[in-house]
């Protein structure tokens, strides 16, 4: 691991776009604030192949406000959310003189001032932190104070069940941890936004493209672990996240949607290629027995099914329970 200079570490941000131009535009202007604070910032915005002429509205506001410190790359075809931040990184890299880190941001971000200089000041100053994760606020502007455990077969049994009981028993289980306003090392950040080392890129470190979306900074967290990089949570800097406006999965519209199939591929994915198929099952088997007393103790209840429609239907047919040859090929694992 390579020391920093005394001043702050460099930052090339990468924003992936799919459909949503007026919200990147909206993160760019914040980020342009932002640059006063982190001097030489540059952006990489990659568009995947969005229908809806994002390309072209990004590039015209580029050109507009002379932004100089921004590239448009298009994608030529939409290969998912890791593939193109895969090919934002390649660009990175291959400049004269590459960031000391390159920031992900979702394009439906908002940076607050010092966002980036807190992410830079950290990194600096934590040689053995490769990946360093923002505090983000929902769309109202409140807190959303939480990282995350890597994801386990208990962690499934606490998730699927939503039990008082047994999430205080499984508190050191869960997948989500609730973090207390204090900079902590944990497994892994939400993708939205988070610092990742230059080095990990140079030891070749990438996305794993065969996650279309979700899982794919998990995934990449757990191999930066693997590698011997802390991941840590910066309560400093503060990120404004509008959820799931390229999908309408994420947020408070999970519940008013259908998930679609490569959430439970990409959920599928993550815990065969790194566990194992036996393991994956066995998760399998634990979310759809939690998941099943959790309706049953809604029934009883009387209380509104909280769930995304067919869920139940829609996770089993593509559980690791179903053999390959019963699979779409997109939900085919290649591990």
């Amino acid at each position: 691991m390579t020391p920093f200079h005394k001043n702050l570490p460099t930052i090339d941000v990468i924003i992936v776009n799919y459909c949503t131009r007026t919200l990147v535009v909206a993160c760019l202007d914040s980020l342009e604030m932002e640059r006063k604070n982190v001097p030489n910032m540059r952006v990489i915005v990659v568009d995947n192949d969005s229908q809806d002429g994002s390309a072209e509205l990004i590039e015209a506001v580029i050109q507009d406000r002379e932004w100089h410190w921004v590239t448009l790359l298009r994608a030529g075809a939409n290969r998912g959310f890791g593939a193109g931040n895969n090919l934002g990184i390649s660009f990175a890299l291959d400049q004269p003189s590459p960031a000391d880190l390159l920031w992900f941001l979702n394009p439906d971000t908002e940076v607050r001032l010092t966002a980036g200089q807190s992410l830079a000041r950290f990194m600096g100053s934590h040689p053995a932190a490769g990946i360093g994760g923002s505090a983000l606020l929902e769309s109202d502007g409140k807190p959303w104070p939480f990282a995350f455990r890597f994801p386990s077969i208990l962690g499934e049994i606490e998730r699927g069940a939503r039990w008082g009981i047994l999430s205080r028993l499984l508190r050191k289980s869960s997948t989500l941890k609730r973090m207390e306003g204090r900079c902590e090392q944990v497994d892994w950040v939400s993708g939205a936004s988070f610092v990742v080392r230059r080095e990990l890129m140079e030891s070749g470190l990438r996305f794993d493209e065969g996650y279309f979306l979700y899982y794919e900074e998990t995934d990449f967290c757990l191999h930066a672990r693997r590698r011997g990089w802390e991941c840590w949570y910066v309560p400093d800097a503060v990120v404004l996240h509008i959820a799931g406006q390229s999908t309408g999965v994420t947020g408070k519209q999970i519940k008013l949607r259908r998930l679609p199939s490569y959430w439970f591929h990409s959920r599928r994915r993550y815990f065969t290629k790194n566990h194992g198929r036996l393991y994956g099952i066995a998760a399998d088997l634990a979310w759809i027995g939690a998941h099943i007393f959790s309706r049953l103790k809604h029934m009883v209840r009387g209380s509104d099914d909280p769930d995304p429609p067919n869920l139940l239907i829609d996770f089993l047919r593509h559980s690791s329970l179903v053999p390959r040859k019963f699979l779409a090929p997109r939900d085919v694992i290649s591990v």
